[in-house]
């Protein structure tokens, strides 16, 4: 193959046949193609697009340029969840020991956070020795036992997208939607799913910032899902303040359990409740969205998810016993230091951006993907919008190394938030609904 005629080909808006797609995945993850070379290819794709031939094509390439798990016949369903990155967003913690409890098997491949989004897997290292390594043949094993498994992409699965991704990152062609799209649907169709719900937020602290964009993106992944033969359905999720009261990875994991036991923040349990709504309704499970939230709410109160969760941690090598110790803690970093309102009045902004870079320059996040994370450290105890809040109460806690950094911190929580003497009209949680070939529906 003569890979600068295909360069040459994109760059004049041609479109590439799904053999020569399927090719150049195959032969750049061979190391066959020199990176420069792919480079163009990537930013001859970030200016000319791709069609979504040429986009399903690239996918499929990618999902079989490596290991593809392989279930056996099941009742069960094999569904999950998908977040474009929130600050505070542990929604998957929750989420995957309360679908296997209701019938479904969850092969729950994460990531890690970059920036000021955290992600699954950080959060789940936070528990004493949990591992996120899992080769397909456990992963599978331990799905077909327990229902559910939580764990990181291998070296043999979807090697394309790592390759692609590190160009990607430093090409400046991250913010390509049909790369974007390939890159997030390759690694759930390498799940063998049947469904999938994704969560695309938009805000201050998503990567989307307007509900348009966020829409945009959606659209493209759920249509080219249903072009590769997998249900899906996305959620338009608020990002403009953290979700939850936590923020910090092993701070969410605590809320988290708080969530599995009934006492978690309302938006955390909203949408972990309609994420699995939305999952029951798409398999057939349910036979409307009222009846499968009443399903999904009766299950999360029956305190089976709070069990499986356990089982999921010991079968992935938890030590219970410390992790139970920490749940009792009050905090496990060095420092805590609350930030209190110097009026009273109505919370009318916790931006998401500030809040997350805070906890990133704290040490919970990454600059870059060698970055080490403390673990310990985020801001917990955080106001929301419309929360009345009396002079000299916590707009939030910040969980530092050490006093200097959470004095630093502490200055710019107070740029964070905004009072009013009125309380804000409420904003919902969950914008829309977008589905493959439908309007759009709230």
């Amino acid at each position: 193959m003569n890979f600068l005629s295909l360069i040459e080909s994109k760059r004049d808006g041609k479109e590439l046949p799904p053999e020569a797609i399927a090719s150049l995945v195959r032969d750049h993850t061979a190391g066959q193609i020199p990176d420069y070379q792919m480079a163009a290819m990537l930013m001859a794709i970030f200016f000319r697009g791709l069609s979504p031939d040429e986009t399903r094509g690239l996918t499929l390439a990618m999902r079989d340029s490596g290991t593809v798990l392989n279930f056996p016949h099941d009742p069960r369903p094999l569904v999950d969840k998908h977040s474009t990155g929130g600050v505070g967003d542990k929604v998957s913690l929750p989420l995957a020991p309360l679908l296997a409890c209701l019938g479904f098997r969850v092969p729950m491949i994460s990531g890690r956070g970059l920036g000021s989004t955290g992600g699954t897997l950080d959060k789940l290292e936070s528990i004493p020795g949990f591992t996120t390594q899992l080769n397909p043949a456990r992963l599978v094993e331990q799905v077909q036992r327990l229902g559910v498994a939580m764990g990181g992409q291998t070296n043999d699965m979807i090697p394309a997208d790592k390759s692609l991704y590190a160009l990607r990152d430093v090409t400046g062609t991250v913010p390509s939607l049909p790369l974007i799209t390939a890159s997030i649907l390759s690694k759930k169709l390498a799940e063998n799913l049947q469904a999938l719900i994704l969560d695309v937020k938009f805000g201050t602290g998503a990567f989307m910032s307007s509900p348009e964009k966020a829409r945009e993106l959606a659209q493209a992944i759920i249509s080219l899902a249903a072009r590769c033969g997998l249900k899906a359905r996305a959620l338009l999720t608020d990002m403009n303040t953290p979700l939850g009261r936590s923020a910090g990875n092993w701070l969410e994991v605590k809320e988290a359990v708080e969530c599995l036991e009934g006492r978690g923040p309302d938006d955390l349990q909203e949408l972990v409740l309609d994420c699995a709504a939305h999952l029951l309704e798409l398999t057939g499970r349910a036979p409307s969205l009222t009846a499968a939230r009443t399903l999904a709410s009766d299950c999360l109160r029956s305190g089976q998810p709070r069990l499986k969760w356990d089982e999921l941690l010991a079968a992935q090598g938890a030590d219970l016993h410390a992790f139970q110790h920490q749940l009792t803690l009050d905090h496990l970093a060095p420092v805590v230091v609350e930030v209190k309102a110097d009026r009273a009045g109505f919370v009318t902004r916790g931006d998401a951006r500030v809040l997350g870079e805070i906890i990133r320059d704290l040490g919970g996040g990454r600059d870059t993907k060698d970055s080490l994370i403390n673990h310990a450290v985020g801001l917990d105890r955080i106001a929301k919008p419309g929360d009345a809040v009396p002079a000299g109460s916590t707009l939030c806690r910040i969980h530092a190394a050490c006093p200097e950094e959470a004095a630093l911190a502490a200055v710019r929580v107070e740029e964070a938030f905004a009072l009013s003497d009125t309380r804000p009209a409420p904003s919902p949680l969950i914008r829309e609904i977008v589905e493959p070939g439908q309007p759009v529906r709230s």
